[in-house]
């Protein structure tokens, strides 16, 4: 009798093709992003790797920059915070908060 996945008995008597299951999820695929962080005429640029699919709020705790004090642009175009990060990225990050 061959048992698989499911299934506690063969009750049919039919031979069932058998599955191999992972023991552990592997790791997801990894992206570099690149933080250009504008600050008082200034650029700082933070260098990250994210698992594909971090969103780009995320990718802003990681590097302790305040997502909604804000405005991230990909060639100088506005993009939502919750935009998953798939491939290589150069954000410009432009402080949203004023002093005073």
């Amino acid at each position: 009798m061959r048992m698989h996945r499911g299934s506690s008995k063969d009750v049919s008597g039919i031979s069932r093709t058998t599955e191999t299951l992972p023991l552990s999820a592997s790791a997801p695929p990894m992206v570099s992003v690149v933080l250009e962080l504008t600050r008082a005429g200034t650029v700082e640029r933070r260098r990250l790797r994210v698992p594909v699919g971090t969103t780009v709020r995320a990718a802003l705790l990681r590097v302790g920059q305040a997502p909604e004090g804000s405005a991230v642009l990909l060639d100088e175009t506005p993009i939502p915070l919750d935009l998953p990060i798939e491939r290589p990225l150069r954000l410009t990050v432009v402080s949203t908060f004023s002093g005073g």
